[in-house]
């Protein structure tokens, strides 16, 4: 009995790539000796990409939708599609075609070689902006200098999955989910393949600086204290720091050039500012991430979908 591949692609605003990414992954698996499906997760688009999803849906038996009933990210949109897949594996990868489907030959290779998780490690692209490709690579710096987990710099959401991993995946109900971080905290056998970026097939990227910043952030809050460590030694530097001070304030004194008030105001502004600000900062990430899952709200809401539930 062949094995069913589930493939998972999250869609915002891409109605333009879906009927290029579905052609592409249908040419690759006329080769294979699989069946296969494709589960398109619209996560909220404004566009016609549901049109464009559902059009295939009703020409393809082996194409699937599920609809969000608002935008709840890209992470979320991965994380719906491995909780409704039921395939032997899962694989995600994005709609735009920079996750070259060519390379799930080798990814079911490896599969079947005995790996649990196959990812992948997307080489440097040179046509991207030096400023696009140095926020990359800060994103990496700063996630494994500030988590517990070590990421490669260019790990992409671009993944396989066998169903054991799928299944512990589902037991996860975090608020904000940080799937590469979660993929390597989890363990298992796991195996790297590194892959040229394909050019964007239509459209522009969803992920700006805020965002991968904002997606930094989640990553390491998800996985580390370290931040409220760091908060503390950065408090104690400025702290230090404000000692400085003591000498200019004792010259001016003695040489009668001080200005009233201004030393104690400076000293306490520095000293306190410092302190109180970052480490509130950084203990309020914590305390709202602790807010939002307390609430224990869904996830996301599925506002329509053509999947049978198999549960």
């Amino acid at each position: 009995m062949r094995k069913l591949v589930s493939i998972v692609i999250p869609a915002y605003n891409e109605a333009d790539n879906i009927r290029n990414i579905f052609t592409n992954i249908h040419s690759v698996f006329s080769t294979l000796p699989y069946n296969w499906e494709v589960i398109f997760v619209d996560d909220g688009s404004k566009d016609e990409t549901l049109v464009t999803v559902k059009e295939l849906a009703n020409k393809y038996n082996n194409a699937y939708f599920l609809e969000f009933s608002k935008n709840f990210g890209h992470q979320l949109a991965v994380k719906a599609g491995l909780d409704n897949a039921y395939g032997d594996c899962v694989i995600s990868l994005d709609c735009d075609a920079q996750h070259p489907p060519e390379i799930i030959p080798e990814m079911l290779q490896k599969w079947e070689e005995g790996f649990d998780i196959v990812y992948t490690i997307r080489e440097e692209d040179k046509r991207l902006s030096k400023a696009k490709r140095s926020s990359s690579n800060l994103f990496y710096k700063l996630v494994n200098s500030l988590s517990d987990i070590e990421l490669e710099a260019g790990t992409a959401d671009f993944r396989l999955m066998d169903r054991k991993v799928v299944n512990v995946f589902r037991n996860f109900h975090e608020t904000e989910p940080f799937l590469r971080g979660l993929t390597k905290w989890l363990g298992f056998k796991q195996y790297g393949i590194r892959y040229e970026p394909a050019e964007r097939f239509a459209g522009t990227s969803k992920y700006s600086f805020k965002k991968m910043v904002r997606l930094a952030l989640h990553g390491v809050t998800s996985f580390s204290i370290k931040p409220l460590y760091t908060a503390v030694y950065v408090g104690l530097i400025m702290s230090l720091l404000s000692l400085l001070y003591i000498p200019y304030v004792v010259y001016a004194f003695y040489n009668h050039i001080e200005v009233s008030g201004w030393a104690s105001i400076i000293i306490t502004i520095v000293f306190f500012g410092g302190l109180q600000l970052i480490m509130l900062g950084i203990i309020g990430i914590y305390v709202g991430k602790m807010f939002m899952q307390t609430k224990n709200r869904p996830n996301y809401i599925i506002r329509s979908t053509n999947l049978k539930d198999q549960s």
